[in-house]
């Protein structure tokens, strides 16, 4: 599945092994492992199959999902349309407690 993030902390974050942006060293593991794993999705169906992502729909009026990096921290993305596939955004890293 293709990727894509507007926030350039969050790309430096997939790609730069020294780089922690502050979070957690558990947390940029798991969110490396995540991206990782989504960019082999073919589609959204797939992430849902996988039940140990939590995918989560958020607010009912937002387009936005989750999916969870542990038991407190969840990646906030959306499903854009794309030809052929849609895209999958990355939105956020959200401490949820």
């Amino acid at each position: 599945m293709e990727l894509r993030s507007d926030d350039t902390d969050l790309e430096r974050l997939e790609v730069d092994t020294e780089y922690t942006g502050g979070r957690p060293l558990e947390i940029v593991r798991a969110y490396r492992k995540l991206v990782n794993f989504v960019r082999q999705a073919q589609d959204e169906v797939d992430l849902q199959a996988c039940k140990f992502l939590g995918i989560e729909k958020l607010p009912v009026n937002s387009p936005q999902y989750s999916l969870r990096l542990n038991d407190q921290w969840r990646l906030v993305i959306e499903f854009e349309q794309g030809k052929p596939t849609k895209k999958l955004v990355i939105i956020a890293i959200k401490d949820d407690h």
